[in-house]
């Protein structure tokens, strides 16, 4: 009698009856939980599947708008630096421009400066 109440009061005993009542429940259980898991499950599946849909679409038209900024950012660059290059080639050539008359009106001077000398102090 020890032996069984030993069986009883243990950890063995018990899990050999939660074993024994899951056999016995599970052919009862189990169709229950079909009927009404398989539609759940896929309920869940087609939210699954129409949230993915819904993300990749999002994700696209997020990377189309980074690819116009990216686009417009680069345009107004390239703006900039013609812009820059402009107006260092009209200041170059008004430079040139300044310089050729500078040159001409040096060349004019210099002659006249030569041909009257100055008479020296005594």
């Amino acid at each position: 009698m020890a032996l069984v109440d030993d069986m009883v009061k243990g950890s063995a005993a018990k899990g050999m009856a939660l074993g024994i009542g899951a056999a016995l429940l599970v052919p009862v259980v189990l169709p229950l939980v079909a009927r009404f898991g398989r539609p759940l499950a896929r309920a869940t599946i087609k939210s699954g599947i129409i949230v993915y849909e819904k993300g990749r679409e999002a994700a696209a038209e997020f990377g189309e708008v980074m690819e116009d900024l990216a686009a417009e950012a680069k345009a107004e660059l390239e703006e900039e630096h013609a812009a820059k290059m402009a107006a260092a080639s009209g200041a170059a050539t008004a430079a040139a421009a300044q310089g050729a008359t500078d040159t001409a009106g040096e060349s004019e001077e210099t002659p006249a400066a030569e041909s009257q000398p100055e008479p020296p102090a005594k």
